[in-house]
């Protein structure tokens, strides 16, 4: 251990990162500015002929920052998997995703796994960051590595740990570097070779007593936002019922300085964690007979949601004498979150497809989603193009449906020249129906 400690205290650690993307490019950015050499690890060629041209795929990440990381001689990025030997510490940033049944999907997990087992060498540092359930880097990850390479981490061979991202795309007042990093070993010893590897890119990691701890804190992390989002999205429903405006119920109640923290309804869950993550857990809480119902239930209602903001649509437009069968609407937001190009696991997606499954011609706006890229639930819409938010095209649609509040739109305008607008955000004051 003190070979690789010594390595890491005078910056000659090599720091592989699997997964290119949301997670891993920051990440890589953060190690490389903490003056560690990093090589980046992806499937995908097309990230690595744009880092190679020093060009971003990521729009918070501009492409003068990835220019800085690969002048600095520090960065470099390959889809040779042979390579995985060489860094000192592996970290993994791939998906988690659940499958049609909604159980964990660990396959990328598992099989990046596997290319490092068939290539680990006695000393590294592997460390998922990927969230998961807790037991995972103990149960499935411990074997793969051991399997393939002969070296046991019981005996310090390798080493092993669970270290949850904390991305928040696009956020200004905390960065990679700024939010504080859970950090749990498989053992002492690969407690304090993750956490030295961490000091160097981050400020403040936390170190907890195990993998399992660290791996439980991040879901619930996002379990206790889902929960309290399932709350304001029942609300909304209820309220909707009781002609109150659930926007003001919240700006009022948080106007207390202590006891309440607002969260906020919208048209269902979106990005790589909420949507996905709680369910990691109350899969794995069948296995110990414990229910989960605060997790299934929020499950049930945030879920739902997209299904009520079409109905609302419907409603509106019968208002107006029209039928959703043969209207042309306007989805206002296909990224999950204002101001990002991240639009994974965005509601705006189903509610695409709900309103085409209903005879509708659906068109979108988004400034930060040119295109669709391929999405795997909706193959469907890969290669769609965002319509120019012009008022001769508000004029031509019977609804606009806003879905994603971005500061780059002008809703005053919006509602000026549309028609009817529909609005989950509660980004519009008048003319609108509120969903």
């Amino acid at each position: 251990m003190k070979d690789i400690l010594q390595k890491i205290e005078n910056k000659e650690a090599v720091i592989g990162v699997i997964g290119l993307g949301y997670v891993g490019l920051p990440l890589c950015r953060e190690f490389v500015r903490g003056g560690a050499k990093v090589l980046g690890f992806d499937v995908d060629p097309k990230k690595i002929e744009a880092i190679d041209a020093k060009k971003t795929y990521i729009e918070h990440i501009p492409d003068e920052t990835i220019a800085e990381m690969v002048e600095s001689g520090l960065f470099s990025a390959t889809t040779n998997l042979d390579r995985l030997s060489e860094p000192d510490a592996i970290l993994i940033a791939v998906p988690t995703p659940l499958n049609k049944m909604r159980e964990p999907d660990l396959s990328f997990v598992e099989n990046s796994c596997r290319e490092i087992s068939i290539r680990l060498r006695k000393g590294q540092l592997v460390v998922l960051e990927s969230t998961t359930y807790p037991g995972t880097t103990r149960e499935i990850i411990k074997p793969i590595l051991e399997e393939s390479s002969g070296l046991i981490a019981d005996n310090n061979d390798f080493y092993l740990a669970y270290s949850p991202e904390r991305e928040d795309p696009g956020r200004k007042d905390f960065t990679t570097k700024t939010i504080p990093k859970v950090v749990g070993g498989y053992n002492e010893a690969s407690l304090q070779v993750a956490t030295a590897v961490y000091k160097l890119a981050i400020d403040t990691p936390v170190s907890v007593s195990s993998c399992d701890a660290a791996e439980a804190a991040k879901i619930l992390e996002n379990t206790y936002r889902s929960v309290n989002i399932a709350l304001v999205n029942e609300l909304k429903m209820l309220f909707d019922r009781m002609d109150i405006d659930v926007w003001e119920v919240i700006n009022a109640a948080k106007t207390k300085p202590f006891g309440f923290t607002a969260f906020y309804p919208g048209p269902g869950l979106g990005g790589h964690c909420i949507p996905i993550d709680p369910f990691y857990l109350s899969w794995k809480a069948k296995e110990y007979g414990v229910p989960t119902r605060f997790i299934e239930l929020a499950g049930e209602i945030n879920t739902a949601m997209p299904e009520w903001v079409v109905n609302k649509v419907m409603h509106a437009l019968n208002d107006k004498g029209k039928a959703v069968k043969g209207s042309k609407i306007l989805l206002l937001g296909m990224a999950y979150k204002p101001n990002v190009d991240d639009d994974r696991e965005s509601p705006s997606y189903k509610l695409m497809e709900l309103l085409n499954k209903f005879g509708a011609e659906v068109e979108y706006h988004d400034p930060h989603v040119p295109m669709i890229r391929h999405k795997r639930e909706y193959p469907q819409y890969y290669g769609k193009e965002s319509v120019e938010l012009t008022k001769e095209n508000l004029q031509q649609f019977d609804c606009v449906l806003i879905s994603t509040d971005h500061q780059a739109v002008d809703y005053a305008f919006v509602c000026q020249h549309a028609d009817l607008v529909v609005d989950t955000r509660n980004c519009c004051e008048d003319a609108v129906v509120k969903a």
